[in-house]
């Protein structure tokens, strides 16, 4: 297949790829496992029960106006099953608000063999079925999730290689099955590693994984990139600024990502609500005209832990954590276009 002779579903895939990077718009991740989500719940004293996690995510899904700053959202096995109190699909509330709907595929992180303090993210078995079912359940898109340690002699090549392999074994999978992968390596900012460390171990794991992409013929116009900001270890005791970070994490990029990949959703990675949107501004500023690629976010509790903290469980704050969740995707969405501003 020549460059220029896309088939109709590398066609359809870029066409969704580029639609899930519309300028001012960012992707939602509300995929939670069932397990982190009662975690969370469990902090702020919400029942840990099907019931409250279904009435957390139509408090999300019926954000109004939520589809202006959110063009596309990750959903869980459970939710993207569910149903809203009045029996209206999931998937539906999100067809409505103009969101296109996208699933987690992953099984999750687990111990790698012979790597003490290292992680492969499984879940390639029957990975195939899944897909096939999603697609025709309505799903456009899906994410998996790789994370990378750093730490004494560590990240280790095997760990690298290993988990390049399986997210372009993954994205294979989902081009075939007509669903744009968004592949996330995640480097932890756990540690107290500097930024240049991070922005090494982020190079490294960028490129393997576009290594492992081409040779598992991943088409990279119909796929997103969702990588860590580069950033100093939370426990370095020189923390970079702003600026730093954006001119840092962009450069990484430009000598590791493609410019053929249509854009960038940048995970929040335990970063700060307000720290993720300032960064992410940054980054549009100074470089939005210069980059191959949007520059944009897929942001989890980034978005939703200011709400979900106001809530509460309680239905009578349901309007008023709805206009909280507005506000932040509001504030991603003009980060997005670099032209947020903070509060004073």
């Amino acid at each position: 297949m020549g460059l220029l002779e896309l088939t109709p579903v590398a066609q359809d895939l870029a066409s969704t790829a580029r639609m899930m990077m519309q300028a001012g718009k960012g992707i939602l991740a509300m995929d939670e496992s069932n397990p982190t989500a009662n975690r969370r719940f469990a902090k702020l004293g919400i029942p840990e029960t099907v019931d409250a996690r279904r009435a957390w995510r139509e408090l999300i899904l019926t954000t109004p106006g939520l589809g202006e700053h959110i063009s596309s959202a990750i959903l869980y096995d459970e939710t993207i099953r569910q149903t809203a109190s009045d029996g209206t699909a999931f998937l539906m509330l999100l067809a409505k608000a103009g969101i296109i709907a996208g699933i987690k595929v992953d099984a999750g992180a687990k111990d790698l063999a012979a790597h003490p303090g290292e992680k492969v993210t499984e879940g390639l078995d029957r990975l195939r079925e899944r897909l096939a079912e999603y697609r025709q359940m309505g799903a456009r898109f899906a994410k998996w999730r790789a994370v990378i340690a750093i730490g004494k002699g560590i990240p280790s090549r095997g760990c690298l290689e290993a988990n390049a392999h399986g997210l372009a074994r993954y994205a294979g999978l989902c081009q075939e099955a007509g669903l744009v992968p968004i592949v996330e390596p995640e480097v932890l900012m756990d540690g107290d590693h500097t930024l240049e460390r991070c922005a090494e171990v982020t190079e490294a794991a960028l490129r393997s994984v576009f290594a492992q992409l081409y040779e598992q013929r991943v088409l990279l116009e119909g796929m997103i990139l969702k990588p860590n900001m580069v950033l100093s270890g939370a426990d370095c005791p020189v923390q970079a600024g702003v600026e730093e970070v954006a001119d840092t994490t962009v450069k990484v990029l430009l000598r590791a990502v493609p410019a053929a990949v249509p854009g960038i959703a940048f995970l929040s990675g335990g970063q700060s609500a307000e720290m993720a949107s300032v960064r992410l501004n940054a980054m549009n500023v100074r470089w939005r005209d210069k980059a191959p690629w949007a520059l944009t976010f897929s942001f989890s509790r980034a978005i939703q832990q200011p709400a979900m903290e106001l809530w509460k469980g309680d239905a009578s704050q349901a309007a008023a954590a709805q206009r909280l969740l507005y506000q932040r995707a509001t504030a991603n969405g003009m980060a997005r276009r670099g032209a947020y501003q903070p509060p004073a």
